[in-house]
């Protein structure tokens, strides 16, 4: 007889609930299976070397494991990078073990605990204005709205009032949940505009928007009087690529008006972030500028359901690293924050397929359904039509259920 071998796919908790229900495993079993059906791998850096030996120790007597550099084994370092590996079981065994040792250890089994729950749970609602969005649902798009001359992709077709909003109309009238209008090209080497100038260029389009579109505006800009003047005009939301570096007075504006914020990730500025980008790991030290910066917007009041993060395809990155972005994305759903993405038409899709900016939109496409597939809850996209038809099969393949 055959006994019909397959390898089951458990990547989170939901998952493992299902697999266990449709076998008709009985409730309390479920409790005890799941945690020990997740196989997880988490980093941690600059451990004390006596703390590293410690997690290895206890990990392994648990049934776990711990990956040390060779310097760590040698002794000849003070302080060190690790990997945990084990099921949810283990680490939970490993967290309260911690809560017995001294050194820094009861510190790093709350850290473990905090990115685990994030992990798991990093997105839940946004409210935007009067707008909820329930994020656990399925995936929502911004469509991009570029009032500009230069803007890599569309530079110039929008530049009066009444053409941009009639295009952010019709994105609306596609599917866009948001609306996010720049004023000021971001593309590799463009100039920078004085604040007379953008304020020129978005605030009638913001005007002329939000009288007559259901859809929350989002700002655009790193510049605090340009979105302080947006906010009066009816946007509800800041995209700040600079992640608040730019100028000291957003953070306070983003809590004084209780309003959600994107906090993009740029190495460099757009005029120089192209000439030789290097990391020596991107995703972790994305991730480590991230959680700093978000860190930052929390000090200076910002709410932790209003912070979304953004990983910035594309800014102060080469084609090597915009692909281990994509590839390893789901890692920062461990920083507990809804993520945005915005692949559409960049270059390295077009590196990727030798393919000019107007001929991107398969590219686009196949970054957006696996920028889902790996955890991102909103899509930046031109091409809203297409790209709304994208998010609903992959919400359906990735969810496991019809959207509503």
């Amino acid at each position: 007889m055959n006994h019909n071998a397959q390898v089951v796919r458990i990547s989170d908790i939901a998952e493992a609930k299902k697999v266990f229900e449709e076998l008709g495993v009985a409730i309390e079993g479920i409790k005890i299976m799941v945690p020990k059906s997740l196989y997880l791998a988490l980093k941690l850096s600059n451990v004390e070397l006596r703390a590293a030996n410690i997690l290895k120790q206890n990990m392994i007597a648990y049934g776990g494991d711990v990956a040390l550099p060779k310097g760590a084994y040698y002794l000849d370092v003070e302080l060190t990078d690790l990997v945990i590996m084990g099921t949810l079981k283990h680490f939970e065994q490993l967290c309260i073990s911690l809560m017995e040792h001294d050194l820094c250890l009861p510190q790093i089994g709350d850290e473990i605990r905090e990115a685990l729950v994030n992990y798991e749970s990093y997105a839940q609602v946004l409210h935007i204005g009067d707008f909820l969005f329930d994020l656990r649902e399925r995936t929502y798009l911004m469509g991009i709205l570029n009032v500009t001359p230069d803007s890599f992709a569309d530079g110039g077709r929008y530049g009066n009032t009444q053409a941009a909003v009639e295009h952010g109309i019709r994105m609306a009238e596609q599917g866009a949940d948001i609306i996010d209008i720049g004023g000021e090209s971001t593309r590799p080497g463009a100039e920078s505009v004085n604040l007379d100038e953008e304020l020129k260029r978005v605030i009638p389009v913001i005007e002329g928007l939000s009288e007559k579109l259901d859809k929350p505006i989002s700002i655009d800009t790193y510049k605090h009087e340009v979105a302080k003047q947006a906010l009066d005009a009816g946007a509800l939301m800041i995209n700040d690529i600079s992640g608040l570096r730019a100028e000291q007075d957003m953070a306070k504006l983003v809590t004084d008006r209780n309003i959600p914020v994107v906090i993009m990730h740029m190495q460099g500025t757009p005029q120089n972030m192209q000439e030789n980008p290097r990391y020596d790991d991107v995703v972790g030290e994305i991730v480590n500028f991230l959680r700093e910066r978000a860190e930052y917007a929390l000090r200076e009041g910002v709410l932790k359901e209003k912070i979304i993060v953004d990983p910035g395809i594309g800014f102060g990155k080469k084609i090597n690293h915009n692909l281990e972005i994509m590839h390893r994305l789901s890692e920062l759903r461990s920083l507990g924050f809804p993520i945005l993405m915005g692949t559409s038409r960049k270059s390295f899709i077009g590196q990727t397929l030798d393919l000019p900016v107007d001929k991107r939109l398969e590219g686009t496409a196949a970054t957006v359904a696996y920028s889902i597939a790996q955890g991102a809850n909103i899509v930046r996209v031109h091409d809203v039509e297409e790209m709304i038809r994208v998010a609903r099969m992959t919400d359906a393949m990735v969810r496991g259920q019809h959207p509503a």
